[in-house]
């Protein structure tokens, strides 16, 4: 379970369909005249109750003269709650907004009187009063990002706002209604009339996030999932693309990226990824990105992002590292998803051999450490066969970063000795051989969430043809383990739990890919559920205090240099 009790309640967040509802709003100032506003964006018929005593605000006097609100010249009265609402609703108005400040003492009777009602209601800096609270909002089309600071500092609310808003790329509320209208189609053309997929239509919802299956998974023979080859693969893109990317895709890229994909399982890939590309000298490099964050890229691979000409990238390498690339380059991010992993290997494989023969310079950017389950070795060979042997960059691997980001020692004096990093997923999705339990091993599971309860099962249990030969040493289910997702990412994720519970947490938290599972009494040393079934751990800060001290170095730098 979360452990909610060190922390206040949250607030429900939700985005609520007001149209055509009726919003009583008791008072005539300014702030009255910026809750009609808002009502009137959101489709509602606005009733400003409020005596004629010649103060009422030109915003509000404007809204009334062209019809758009109504103005009843007096003061509240209780019935107005019941006689003034659509007739479908028996007459209740649907909101109430209070405006006249918490001193006044309608305010807490017209709060109370709301509340039995059960009428959602606002009172203007009363956050005791109120049942709901506006959010400083920022819209753009289809996108509306809200804050809140729960009634603790309404500025700080705007300024973060602003903040965000700030670092979103232009025209992306273009690009999601764009890539909702091809998901639209796509599942009008992939599906017959009356056939349903939760799985697929769940994201309607804004909060659900990713499934825990989102990384499942599709085989050869699965001719129910070959249907949504193409919507899970949009989807992909939706998820892994950085934002800025996102934000320039146009119909036309859209199109040729899906062409391409729906053919790369049976023609040659052409190397163009749905894009065009550019030319130049023949050389490439193999380079690990690290676990996520670009404060962590080795400085040999952060000036081979600088100065390549064609980048083809992991589709995990997240946004944050992607965003050090220089505008004017040439990016591809790998069209792989469960299933077609090894068609968007040799579609990458074609497409950096174009660019060295034009004569570029191609840099290979792949996550963590390009030779630890990174095809780093196969993409060598490959290249070196063409006359084109790569310059190889380390990169700092997730399996040892995470599980430290995540405060979990893999080696800790008198609990664990050794360390054992495995694949979850063998070639063709095949389940790898399980290791054996031995207590002093802190084991680290890459690319294995996906299949996370198959694997938990193998850990804890013996198969039939085990039993007969040679048995090993199974796990117990209260051996303490972690999920760790996006680590070293402003949205890192760490599920703390045991072999018993972990599959029921991250069915019930939802994916958040990529991520890894620690396995091993080192992953309670520092951090215990205690007793628990699961905590969940939000947010990376780990670098937020090195990068400040830097900051602040250079600024007495610059000082005594002035």
């Amino acid at each position: 379970m979360k452990d909610a009790s060190s922390s206040p309640l949250a607030p429900l967040l939700a985005a609520v369909n007001a149209e055509s509802q009726i919003h009583l709003i008791i008072g005539s100032n300014p702030l009255a005249a910026s809750r009609c506003a808002k009502s009137l964006e959101a489709g509602a018929n606005p009733i400003i109750i409020a005596p004629d005593t010649g103060d009422l605000h030109y915003g509000l006097t404007e809204r009334i003269a062209d019809g758009s609100a109504q103005w009843i010249r007096r003061d509240f009265q209780d019935d107005d709650l019941r006689q003034l609402g659509r007739e479908e609703v028996d007459h209740v108005v649907d909101m109430v907004f209070v405006t006249l400040g918490v001193s006044h003492p309608l305010s807490v009777h017209i709060s109370k009187l709301c509340r039995r009602l059960r009428i959602p209601v606002n009172v203007s800096d009363a956050p005791d009063l109120c049942t709901f609270t506006l959010l400083s909002t920022y819209s753009d089309g289809p996108l509306h990002i809200g804050i809140t600071t729960s009634g603790r500092g309404c500025k700080l609310a705007s300024r973060l706002r602003r903040e965000i808003a700030a670092s979103l790329p232009s025209n992306l509320g273009s690009a999601i209604d764009r890539l909702g209208s091809v998901r639209k189609r796509l599942w009008a053309e992939d599906h017959a009339p009356g056939t349903h997929d939760a799985s697929l239509e769940g994201d309607e919802d804004d909060s659900s996030g990713q499934t825990h299956t989102f990384n499942t998974l599709v085989k050869e023979d699965d001719a129910e999932a070959a249907k949504t080859r193409r919507i899970r693969w949009l989807s992909q893109i939706c998820e892994y693309w950085p934002l800025r990317k996102l934000a320039d895709i146009s119909d036309s890229d859209i199109d040729a990226i899906l062409k391409a994909y729906s053919y790369s399982t049976t023609h040659e890939a052409d190397g163009s990824n749905g894009l065009e590309t550019s030319t130049r000298k023949g050389r490439i490099v193999l380079a690990g990105s690290g676990p996520g964050h670009p404060d962590l890229l080795t400085r040999a691979t952060y000036q081979a992002i600088q100065s390549a000409d064609i980048i083809l990238a992991d589709k995990l390498v997240p946004a944050t590292v992607l965003e050090v690339i220089p505008r004017r380059t040439e990016v591809h991010i790998a069209r792989k998803f469960p299933g077609n992993a090894d068609q968007a290997q040799e579609e990458f494989l074609q497409m950096g051999l174009q660019a060295l023969r034009k004569g570029q310079h191609v840099l290979r950017l792949k996550q963590g450490d390009p030779y630890l389950y990174g095809r780093g070795a196969e993409e060598f060979e490959f290249f070196q066969r063409q006359g084109y042997a790569p310059i190889v960059l380390p990169g700092i691997t997730s399996a040892l970063s995470a599980p430290l980001f995540a405060d979990i020692p893999v080696t800790h004096r008198g609990v664990s000795d050794q360390v054992l990093v495995c694949t979850g997923t063998g070639r063709k999705g095949a389940a790898p051989e399980p290791p054996s339990y031995v207590p002093t091993q802190t084991v680290v599971f890459l690319m294995a969430l996906h299949r996370l309860s198959a694997l938990v099962e193998s850990l804890t249990t013996l198969s039939p043809d085990e039993k007969e030969s040679r048995p090993r040493t199974i796990w117990p289910k209260t051996t303490p383990c972690a999920i760790i997702e996006r680590a070293s990412c402003p949205d890192q994720r760490v599920i703390r739990s045991t072999l018993e519970h972990v599959c029921t947490a991250f069915e019930t938290e939802g994916s958040r890919p990529p991520g890894l599972l620690v396995v091993g009494a080192s992953c309670h040393v520092l951090r215990n559920p205690s007793g628990q079934r699961w905590v969940v751990e939000e947010g990376f800060r780990g670098l937020e205090g090195l990068r400040t001290q830097i900051d602040v170095n250079m600024m007495n730098g610059m000082a005594e240099g002035a």
